[in-house]
């Protein structure tokens, strides 16, 4: 049977010596940030000072994890503790599609909600909206309040795709029902031109699909009318996810709060405000990583601000690893040079080769957190949910959190190990899905079929119709396939993720 997670029950060294809990919980959520794209993982063509103080400042993982090598799903495990391939319909979803987690279950801002914390969640959300089908122009439900979040301030899917509008709480920003928005992903909905119809209306060209709604001189994908007033502008997007995330922090910093701060940066379409344009001399993407930085910074600064900096765990992350063309014309493949996004690792977003799912885990909190440490522990995001629970003094089990462990001590860098295997999922939805598994310095890539590299993207996918067997202490670029070698190992490894599969284990 799915065992639940069971959080510590133990005094924790900071119940006894110091700080009990942090004031804030600050989770900034990078999108398509790879792990060498940051100054502090190597990266010396861009600069990123801001978050670059993070590690400073406190503790970088080297063996951090998100569930998957795409958005939804990694967004869906980090939110409620579950593996997503254990539930079909959480692969990367269409912009109209119903919310997938389902009211009612635990969840990361549930626990903390109750633990009495304010939550709330600003940014690019990706897991749906609604039961059947949305009508924009009412109010939205079920959504993030329904499942944790006190407050919320979103891009509904993403950038490249249709409504492009923010919807505060449960309603689209700056709404005219004289203009009403009808969204569909099946047909056009009048004859207006579209990014194939009409390119030389655009100023950011597709490279593949994104073709269809012209917003902002951007094609995108899907159809959409209406909604002219509420439409966002994509150079301003930042400035604006980031002025309600402040918003938020000064409108709760007098009590303890929990922010999710999901940047749509570095994700296409990357079209980053003026003022960072040119500021990488890597093109839009470079840019691009340039502004998330600079959102990092307004976020540590309103914590100064506020002089709260202190006690508060700041946590910063990306949903997958990186993707160079994704989808547009912007320079990204020319101008890459030297730069590593995915760092070490091979593979990218889509990949279950590490550069699918090792992301950057910077932890900061200055009351218990060693400043300048680094840990090399095994964690997951999908841990996020049981650990952040302990913390926070909720140490029920969470029966439909099956997966996800206590794993604070490894996080904050007081435990030099942390989980002894964790599952890794590239494309795919539900139980189908095709995964690897880790174990210590072990990783075993299951059998799969499909191309091995992206057509599109020209990520190397990792697909083998023979198993896969590295030893990453010796290969963290995972070049010398050791299955052949090692029958035994990769018997045992396949059992172990069957039992995972099943819930046996």
């Amino acid at each position: 049977m799915l065992q639940g997670l069971m959080v510590g029950l133990c005094l924790l060294p900071s119940q006894a010596s110091g700080e009990k809990q942090p004031r804030a919980i600050v989770l900034i959520y990078g999108d398509d940030l790879g792990y060498g794209d940051l100054g502090c993982q190597g990266a010396v063509r861009v600069k990123t000072p801001h978050t670059d103080r993070l590690a400073r400042e406190g503790l970088k993982h080297t063996s951090a994890y998100c569930t998957s090598a795409t958005c939804t799903p990694s967004r869906y495990g980090l939110l409620t503790g579950e593996y997503p391939w254990r539930r079909k319909g959480t692969t990367v979803l269409p912009g109209d599609a119903n919310l997938v987690i389902e009211p009612g279950r635990t969840t990361l801002p549930g626990q903390l909600q109750k633990a009495g914390y304010r939550t709330g969640v600003v940014g690019k959300w990706h897991l749906g909206l609604g039961k059947g089908k949305v009508d924009w122009n009412r109010d939205i439900s079920p959504g993030p309040l329904d499942i944790g979040f006190d407050a919320s301030f979103l891009v509904p899917a993403t950038g490249d795709r249709v409504p492009c509008v923010y919807v505060r709480n449960r309603q689209v920003e700056n709404l005219d029902l004289a203009d009403p928005i009808s969204v569909s992903y099946s047909k056009a909905l009048d004859e207006s031109p579209t990014g194939k119809s009409r390119p030389d209306l655009l100023k950011v060209k597709p490279s593949h699909g994104h073709d269809m709604t012209i917003v902002n001189g951007i094609s995108r994908i899907g159809h959409m009318t209406g909604g002219a007033k509420a439409r966002w502008v994509d150079e301003d997007m930042a400035d604006t996810l980031t002025r309600e995330a402040v918003r938020f922090i000064e409108e709760s910093a007098d009590k303890p709060f929990f922010l999710f701060f999901a940047l749509h940066d570095i994700h296409v379409p990357r079209v980053p405000h003026p003022r960072f344009v040119g500021s990488s001399g890597m093109g839009p993407r470079g840019d691009a990583i340039v502004q998330a930085d600079w959102c990092v910074g307004q976020i540590l600064r309103a914590l100064d601000a506020k002089g709260i900096a202190n006690n508060s765990l700041v946590m910063l992350s990306s949903d997958n690893g990186p993707v160079v063309d994704d989808g547009y014309q912007d320079e990204a493949v020319a101008k890459l040079g030297d730069h590593r996004p995915a760092g070490p690792w091979r593979g990218g977003k889509y990949s279950r080769f590490e550069g699918g799912t090792r992301v950057p885990l910077l932890v900061r909190w200055p009351a218990r957190v060693k400043p300048g440490t680094e840990s090399s522990a095994l964690v997951s995001q999908v841990d996020f949910l049981a650990s952040l629970s302990a913390l926070a003094g909720r140490t029920e089990a969470v029966s439909t959190a099956p997966d996800s462990q206590n794993q604070l001590r490894a996080m904050l860098g007081e435990e030099p190990r942390g989980r002894q295997s964790l599952v890794i999922q590239g494309m795919g939805d539900g139980p189908a899905s095709k995964l690897a598994l880790r174990e210590g310095n072990w990783k075993y890539l299951e059998p799969a079929k499909g191309p091995a590299k992206s057509a599109l993207t020209n990520t190397e996918l990792a697909n083998d119709s023979k198993p896969q067997l590295y030893d990453l202490a010796i290969d963290p670029g995972e070049a010398n396939n050791l299955a052949a070698g090692e029958p035994g190992r990769v018997s045992n490894m396949a059992k172990a993720l069957e039992a995972i599969r099943k819930g046996e284990k």
